[in-house]
């Protein structure tokens, strides 16, 4: 998933980011409201985001505003708040603002990530948490895909180029989307390495399994085709 962290607390952020970033998430983390605001409610910026982990109490506002603000726009990207505020009123007043999720600090991060999951199978409407397309299964929680039950040995960019894949059956995508779900604002990548990580997965998973689609990008042809 390619997410948004909103956190103020420099040490917690970091630690947050490179914890999701370990989970294979791409993060790009900004330290106040008006970062948020300008990253994520600003017209056209809302679809680059997966998710949102928000924190409340911001220097300079209330995240619980921002939430609202993104709401009124209909801006739909699900919102996970993580923050201290830790009585029922406070956790009431977040989810009627309109967040699909709500934690208290201090945050486990293997917790995080598990409620992030949740929240993205609720997403695209799949219930179990591996990801099965033909003879080929991917567990995004242990991070592990089994082909034909033998289990195959992915980088984790690898890996998250073939979930990026899977989760839009059928779809085919861009090079730039699946820049945008491997790397933050942040990352640096070269101008092949994309064609790379596809050389590498097609001869892990089969050549066949993933097709180009000239000009466009690639899908899963084993959702596409068979």
């Amino acid at each position: 998933m390619r997410l948004l962290l909103v956190e103020d607390d420099s040490m917690l952020g970091a630690a947050l980011k490179a914890g999701l970033q370990q989970d294979g998430h791409a993060v790009d983390w900004v330290r106040t409201a008006d970062e948020a605001d300008t990253a994520w409610i600003a017209v056209g910026k809302a679809a680059a985001y997966d998710a949102v982990v928000l924190d409340l109490g911001l220097p300079d506002g209330s995240g619980i505003d921002l939430l609202r603000r993104a709401r009124q726009r209909r801006i739909a990207t699900p919102v996970l708040i993580a923050t201290a505020r830790d009585r029922v009123a406070d956790r009431i007043a977040g989810l009627d603002a309109g967040a699909d999720d709500y934690m208290v600090k201090p945050i486990d991060l293997d917790e995080l990530a598990a409620r992030l999951r949740a929240i993205e199978r609720r997403v695209i409407g799949r219930v179990e948490s591996a990801i099965v397309i033909g003879e080929i299964a991917i567990d995004p929680a242990t991070r592990s895909v089994v082909r034909a039950g033998q289990p195959l040995d992915l980088t984790a960019r690898e890996l998250a180029v073939l979930l990026a894949l899977a989760k839009r059956p059928g779809v085919t995508l861009s090079r730039d989307q699946l820049i945008e779900a491997l790397y933050g604002w942040e990352g640096s990548i070269e101008s092949n390495a994309i064609d790379v990580h596809i050389h590498h997965l097609r001869r892990k998973l089969g050549a066949d399994v993933i097709e180009t689609q000239r000009g466009l990008g690639w899908r899963l042809a084993a959702v596409a085709d068979r």
